[in-house]
């Protein structure tokens, strides 16, 4: 073996030559900007990470008061002379006590707990303190007696919702100053809500209620709750998820592996390409055109709001699908070809299934920007006030009046009472969960289905 030399490399100890070794003023420029654009991409992630949590400490420090609820425990007497002035408990003569009679009932508990425990605020009257319960636990007091006349002449426990005032006063929304310029509450009955807690008679909890209960009026937003948004998003998603998989699949099954490539295929790939690019509100309009004024379906049911929606996933779907169908090597299809699967048989025995963890990616977090939507859903009526829980689905409840998180988000967040604030953020960190765990859904999915070749 010899040695062999190559001549006219630059010497590496020569001064102001270029080498391996050394860095001319070029390869520096080049190492800068390397080093500029790295830290540029670091800074772009952090400044995001930071207003991430920004928006997420807000909405979490704002909305998480929601899910607790001030409640007044009460000790209640039914008075049968009261509540049943015909004796016969019969639910016709129940019905006749409405629910201004409950709601004096209530009141005189809660003054004669405080007569026998010697508690009160001078200026505070016994109206005033009727004002403590919420106007909504009179009609809940009535309903469990409609539903049990066998509770007349009974002490029950009862637990009434103090009224927004007094919640928004425990939780620091409501101060003495704001109080005095308020015509709802005075900073007397503040005093007497201190005493009370005191007491032990006005009390915290954890509000369930606000994920069952249906919206509620002005009057009363602390019985305000998401039952039927919470319904209502899920028979969408129900059906969108029924109709827009099997087509969305299906027309990309065919656009990619069926299809000739001519000018009608380039049109129609062009125009999936644009329709995934228009505005949500578009899609709105078209539903409003079609589905309510032409087809006459119902206003504010689950059934146009899904139909609509599932207009708007379509385009994502059918592209999401094609590039997973694509991302399948060629090799899997020219394997199977050359040992005589005809060309069904490749695609749904071969392709599609390596194909699936993509396909169930792209649908679950197309149907997860789709629970997010709010323009389309408005236009179709279903921001509209739905005091009554949709049917099963089985008794037609697709056709019933419902509303959707988004758009409950909505309603709270353009009325003026600060308790409906609150309720707007904490609707927000339940749509947040549904979105979070339809990406847990769609990760594991990809995990359990993925193959490697």
């Amino acid at each position: 073996m010899t040695d062999a030399t190559v001549s006219g490399l630059p010497d590496a100890r020569s001064p102001g030559k270029s080498s391996l070794l050394t860095q001319d003023p070029l390869m520096k420029r080049r190492n800068a900007a390397e080093a500029r654009f790295k830290y540029f991409g670091i800074a772009a992630i952090s400044v995001s990470l930071i207003m991430l949590g920004v928006m997420l400490w807000t909405i979490f420090s704002d909305g998480v008061s929601a899910f607790r609820q001030a409640s007044v425990e009460l000790s209640v007497t039914l008075d049968p002379e009261r509540l049943d002035p015909e004796g016969d408990r019969s639910v016709e003569s129940l019905s006749k006590v409405t629910t201004i009679g409950y709601g004096n009932l209530l009141s005189s508990a809660l003054n004669d707990y405080m007569t026998e425990r010697n508690i009160s605020v001078e200026g505070v009257t016994t109206r005033q303190v009727g004002e403590f319960i919420s106007r909504d636990a009179p009609a809940r007091l009535r309903n469990m007696v409609l539903a049990d006349p066998d509770l007349l002449g009974q002490t029950i426990r009862f637990s009434a919702f103090a009224s927004g005032r007094i919640d928004g006063y425990i939780k620091g929304r409501v101060t003495m100053e704001s109080a005095a310029l308020d015509s709802n509450i005075t900073p007397e009955q503040l005093q007497l809500a201190d005493r009370l807690i005191e007491a032990g008679v006005l009390k915290t909890t954890f509000n369930w209620r606000f994920l069952t209960n249906p919206d509620a009026s002005d009057q009363r937003p602390e019985s305000a709750g998401l039952g039927i948004a919470i319904i209502g998003s899920l028979y969408m998603m129900f059906l969108v998820a029924i109709m827009v998989l099997p087509i969305g699949v299906a027309a990309s099954i065919y656009l990619e592996e069926f299809a000739p490539k001519n000018r009608w295929t380039d049109v129609i790939e062009v125009n999936i390409s644009n329709l995934a690019a228009v505005p949500s509100i578009v899609y709105g309009i078209l539903g409003l055109a079609i589905f309510i004024n032409f087809a006459k379906l119902p206003a504010s049911a689950p059934i146009v709001g899904a139909l609509v929606l599932t207009l708007m996933t379509l385009p994502t779907i059918i592209i999401a699908t094609r590039a997973s169908l694509r991302a399948v090597p060629p090799s899997i299809r020219d394997a199977a070809l050359g040992v005589g699967a005809s060309k069904m048989q490749t695609v749904f025995h071969h392709v599609l299934p390596l194909a699936a963890p993509g396909i169930l990616t792209g649908t679950i977090l197309g149907l997860a920007s789709a629970l997010g939507e709010t323009a389309p859903l408005l236009l179709i009526g279903m921001v509209a006030f739905v005091a009554n829980y949709p049917a099963s689905p089985l008794d037609g409840g697709f056709f019933d009046p419902a509303t959707a998180l988004p758009v409950q988000v909505y309603s709270w967040a353009s009325r003026a009472d600060p308790a409906f604030i609150e309720r707007s953020s904490g609707a927000i960190i339940v749509l947040l969960a549904f979105l979070l765990v339809m990406n847990v859904i769609a990760i594991v999915l990809r995990r359990r289905f993925e193959r490697r070749w």
